[in-house]
């Protein structure tokens, strides 16, 4: 498991999560992906991956409790 998200620990897989947004947030997103040439999934993922590091740069996020 990752002590924090950017540590390449031994982890390799990937997990899947199913998301709801609006309409006008799923447009806005599929444009935006459409404009960097890439899926509308992968830069869901990598939106998402930026803010649970700057997250955890803010100590946002609790230890995990494994670890302590």
């Amino acid at each position: 498991m990752y002590d924090r998200i950017d540590d390449k620990a031994q982890e390799t897989v990937s997990k899947r999560l199913n998301l709801t947004l609006a309409d006008a947030v799923f447009y806005a997103l599929e444009r935006w992906a459409d404009a960097e040439g890439r899926p509308t999934a992968n830069l869901a993922a990598f939106i998402v991956e930026a803010a649970v590091k700057q997250a955890e740069t803010e100590n946002k996020i609790p230890p995990d409790p494994k670890k302590i």
